[in-house]
C-alpha cells in the first residue's frame, strides 16, 4: 500500500476478501464487515483509528494460529 500525498487514507485491502472463522474480521485486511461497509464514508481520521487497530488483530490471530490445538 503506498502512502498518497494528498492527505487522502488509503484503503487496507488486500483483495482477499475472507471472514475469519468467527466470522469477527477480513483475513485479508483485518476489518470488520461494518468497518469495511463504512470506509467510504469514514473521515480520514475515523480511517486512520480502523487502520491502528489491524495490527493488534493481525497479531491475535496469528498467535491464535500458532497455538497447539489442545490449549485453543
Amino acid at each position: 500500500m503506498s502512502i498518497p500525498t494528498d492527505g487522502s487514507v488509503p484503503s487496507p485491502c488486500t483483495s482477499i476478501c475472507t471472514m475469519d472463522a468467527a466470522g469477527v474480521f477480513c483475513i485479508g485486511c483485518y476489518r470488520t464487515l461494518d468497518e469495511i461497509a463504512a470506509w467510504s464514508m469514514l473521515d480520514a481520521e475515523a480511517k486512520r483509528e480502523v487502520l491502528a487497530a489491524l495490527p493488534a488483530r493481525r497479531a491475535r490471530r496469528t498467535r491464535s494460529e500458532e497455538e497447539p490445538e489442545d490449549r485453543r
